[in-house]
Order: structure tokens, then C-alpha cells, then sequence
């Protein structure tokens, strides 16, 4: 009986063949897949199988019959682990220190529940990279400036991307990380809620993301003389004013994100926009606990909010939007159409996903609906169906790298 993951090493955006062979024909078996993240909780994601004549189950060729998923899903089992414990998400957090470690195991039969008395035929064991070979991580922390550099190696240059998160503040790095094993030089950027930076964001001053552009484009191996931006949620809507005010952004992808500011005022030199109030009270309580926070926002088709918009027609360079049309935290959709509707008909593309929720990852990033976030007493609604996210989560992460890779330049591949 042998269980197998081709390749056993790889990056975690990169697809895998998961195979077993020696089994009897027509066999039925559960195959399992699981992994414990840095804080200790377990995720796992299960699908039967049944032999076919020659004693073999190819997650590439062969469907699923239930479990976590049916039907061809040749990355299913990573692709559909959910966690253990409500309201987790799997967050690569040390990015440069190690993979993730997935252990995968055949047991015979169908198994809905599996514990240490259950012994599997066969196992095996894939890692997943979230840097390729010779990719650099280093912290920066100049100026004022605040998050880390991922460098791919060699002389370079690259080009250069400052990829952000959301409203949870701190630093999110394993974005940067892929994106830097396809080439690109990235920082990854913290704008409030980590190191010296300010707990909360009273306000988003532009130019201190000004002074992260100049930095990286200041940097040797770090090609331009445009770079790109890449935010989801209120990363994006920051992405989005930086490609409306800085000359240096030349693609910007934003995921789920906004048209209008909201919450926070933007700051930038003699301009100040004044931001769309939230409104808490319009807070929905889930029957699972979450906070669905989709009508906090106020409307920005109100004309009194019409001073709160985004100057997107100022955009000189180009943005990809991404939008998961079952997001629950953001009416993503319609600020995508807002958007655009004011921009030049060629200066930005617009990618909608039936089915796929707020956040919107790399691949191989489970679907997470509900999680906890910082500075929320309740888990938060995310929204999403696992199999339309996960098609969302491939398609859209192949026509992000293209779209950067068309508007600042090739950019070199890292092999896992």
C-alpha cells in the first residue's frame, strides 16, 4: 500500500498529486489530510474514495463520493480543511521559519471520525512553502515605515509590489511571501496595530504610505520606475486612494475593498477627505454568534457622502478589481461599480466571483466564512461557499500575477 504527494515540498500556491496505489479494486477508503497551525489548532479536511479496477484512487483523475467535498477536486484536501475549533483561520504566521506540514493518511473504509486507535494503511507527509529557495525576509523598520521586505533571490532588479491587509492591523506576511517566490520584491506593510505604529486607525495619512513607495523604490534590487499595490478590505481601499494620489503606482489590485473612505479620513498634504460615518447599530448577530457587518456602512450613492469618494478618475495607472459576490462584509460589488464607473474604460479590469467571500487568498488558503479579529468582541462574518471560493481563490490568483507581471514587467519564478 503506498500513499503519495507529488511533490512532497512545494510552495503553497502550487498544485500537488495526491495518489494511492495497492488497494483492492472497487475499495472504498477515507482519505484524510490534516495540519496543526502555530497556535496549536488542528485543521483537517476528509473524502472517501473508491478504488478503481487497477487498486488506485488519483485525487487528480478520480472523484471524491462525499466527505468534505465530492466531485474532482484534485487540491480538495487542502483546499477544504476547516478547523477543529470554530471561528479559526489558517494564517501562515512565521513565513520564513518553516511550512506547513500536512499529513495525509488512507484508512480503509468509510471513516467519519478518526482517533489514535485508528491505524491508516498508508501515510505520508507534504510541506507547503510559503517562500521558495533563496527567498529573503527582512524587517524593516525605517523612517516610519513598519513591516518586512521579501527579496527573490539573485542580482535582481524586481519588480516591486507593497502588498497590505485589513482592518485587523498588524503584519500579514504570507502574500508577500508567494508573491516574492514569483519573482516580485515585496513589502509587506503594517499601517496600524503593530511594533511602534498606533493601536487603532484614527486616520489614514497617505503620506506615510508615500514614504513606503519612495523606500522601496529606493532599493537596489527593486526595478521601476512605477511599483504595484496589493490590498484586500481596508488594504485595498488604501491601495486604491495610493493609485489615485501617488504617481509611483502603476497596478493596483484590490480585493474587496471600498470606493469612498469610511471610518477614517484620508490625510494627504492640503487634501483631507472626510470619511462615511459606520453606523454600529445596524449590527446582525448570526445564529452561529458572528457579527454581520454588511449594513454598517452607509450608503456612498447618498449625495451627502459624495465628498467621501475616492478621486479614482485621477488613477493614472492601472487596477484589477477582485470581488467575491458573496461577501458578507463588505457590499464589495457594488463599490467595485461605483468605482469604476468613474474611471477610464481602460485603466482597470473587474474580476466578479459568484459564491466566493471576503477573503479572497492565494490558493490553498481554506475558506474561512466566520473568524475572530482583532479589536472585535464577536467573531466576524466573512461570507463564501468552499467550492466557488476555492475556484475564485485559483482563478483570480493566476490573473493577479499576470496582471502585475503585464503592467511592471517580467518577473522571475522561484522552482518548489
Amino acid at each position: 500500500m503506498i500513499l503519495t504527494v507529488t511533490p512532497p515540498s512545494s510552495l503553497a500556491d502550487r498544485p500537488v498529486r495526491v495518489r494511492v496505489r495497492g488497494l483492492a479494486p472497487s475499495q472504498l477508503v477515507t482519505l484524510l489530510a490534516s495540519l496543526t497551525d502555530e497556535r496549536g489548532v488542528r485543521f483537517q479536511a476528509r473524502a472517501f474514495y473508491r478504488a478503481d479496477g487497477d487498486g488506485e484512487v488519483d485525487a487528480e483523475r478520480h472523484a471524491a463520493l462525499g466527505g468534505d467535498f465530492a466531485g474532482v477536486w484534485p487540491m480538495g484536501l487542502f483546499w477544504f480543511l476547516r478547523p477543529d475549533a470554530l471561528f479559526q483561520r489558517l494564517v501562515k504566521r512565521d513565513v520564513a521559519g518553516g511550512p506547513f506540514r500536512v499529513r495525509l493518511e488512507v484508512f480503509d473504509a468509510l471513516r467519519l471520525v478518526t482517533g489514535p486507535e485508528d491505524q491508516p494503511l498508508a501515510a505520508c507527509t507534504a510541506e507547503r512553502w510559503y517562500v521558495g529557495p533563496g527567498v529573503q525576509r527582512a524587517p524593516v523598520r525605517e523612517g516610519r515605515v513598519r513591516g518586512a521586505l521579501f527579496l527573490p533571490p539573485g542580482p535582481g532588479p524586481f519588480p516591486g509590489v507593497i502588498d497590505m491587509f485589513g482592518g485587523a492591523g498588524g503584519l500579514i506576511e504570507f502574500r508577500a511571501g508567494l508573491l516574492a517566490s514569483r519573482g516580485f520584491a515585496v513589502l509587506a506593510l503594517a499601517f496600524f496595530a503593530y511594533d511602534d505604529l498606533p493601536r487603532a486607525l484614527a486616520e489614514l495619512d497617505l503620506e506615510y504610505f508615500e514614504e513606503a513607495a519612495d523606500l522601496l523604490l529606493r532599493h537596489p534590487k527593486v526595478r521601476g520606475p512605477g511599483l504595484g499595490v496589493i490590498g484586500v478590505s481596508k488594504g485595498a481601499e488604501v491601495a486604491l486612494a495610493m493609485a489615485a494620489f501617488l504617481p509611483q503606482v502603476a497596478a493596483t489590485v484590490w480585493i474587496n475593498g471600498t470606493a469612498s473612505l469610511h471610518g477614517t479620513p484620508l490625510l494627504y498634504k492640503d487634501v483631507r477627505i472626510p470619511p462615511i460615518p459606520y453606523y454600529p447599530e445596524r449590527l446582525v448577530l448570526t445564529e452561529l454568534g458572528a457579527l454581520d457587518n454588511a449594513s454598517v456602512f452607509g450608503d456612498p450613492r447618498d449625495p451627502a457622502h459624495s465628498g467621501s469618494a475616492i478621486p479614482v478618475e485621477k488613477v493614472r495607472g492601472k487596477v484589477l478589481f477582485v470581488v467575491g459576490e458573496a461577501d458578507r462584509n463588505f457590499n464589495s460589488k457594488l463599490f467595485a461599480e461605483l468605482a469604476t464607473a468613474r474611471m477610464r474604460k481602460d485603466s482597470y479590469r473587474l474580476l466578479c466571483y459568484p459564491g466566493a467571500g471576503h477573503l479572497i487568498e492565494p490558493p490553498g488558503s481554506p475558506l474561512c466564512s466566520i473568524s475572530g479579529i482583532r479589536g472585535s468582541p464577536m467573531p466576524v462574518l466573512w461570507g463564501g461557499e468552499p467550492q466557488p471560493h476555492a475556484r475564485a481563490q485559483e482563478h483570480s490568483w493566476q490573473e493577479i500575477i499576470r496582471f502585475l507581471e503585464l503592467h511592471l514587467g517580467p518577473a522571475a519564478s522561484c522552482q518548489l
